[in-house]
């Protein structure tokens, strides 16, 4: 079953990110575990350029619960990278973040995948949490509308 792949008008907050020499592995091309680096970091600016987080001492941290990636195309150092970024679902205690993968000026992804964060008390981080008024609002901004 063939589908479209998504392109950058499917996400809300783009982030470029520069590939390394040692991202690449004997194959040629970037490894599949640079990835999920990426994601990590695309998510992680967007939640610090909004102000929905302090590393330091935010009383609600977000630990990842469920990762997936998906490859179409091969990326290799020194491909110029951007990541694209949206939010899927924002729950009471978790946000679903979905990842997009541009080489250069490229339209479609050349890989995609998906972050789930589970927000929890720092000092516990035991039981999940209700996603702080500011976090939510951030989230809810990066929701791309379905149409009906």
């Amino acid at each position: 079953m063939s589908r479209t792949l998504p392109g950058r008008a499917d996400y809300r907050y783009f982030l470029e990110i520069p590939t390394r020499w040692m991202d690449n592995d004997i194959y040629g091309h970037i490894n599949n575990v640079t990835y999920y680096s990426y994601f990590d970091t695309v998510v992680a600016r967007f939640l610090l350029e909004a102000g929905a987080i302090n590393l330091v001492d935010s009383p609600v941290i977000g630990v990842v619960v469920e990762t997936l990636c998906r490859f179409h195309a091969p990326i290799a150092f020194p491909d110029p990278i951007t990541a694209g970024l949206r939010a899927e679902r924002v729950g009471n205690t978790s946000i679903r973040y979905g990842i997009g993968i541009f080489r250069g000026a490229e339209e479609r992804v050349s890989a995609e995948g998906h972050f789930v964060h589970v927000y929890v008390d720092r000092a516990t981080q035991r039981r999940p949490t209700a996603l702080p008024d500011g976090l939510r609002r951030a989230a809810e901004g990066l929701l791309i509308p379905t149409p009906h």
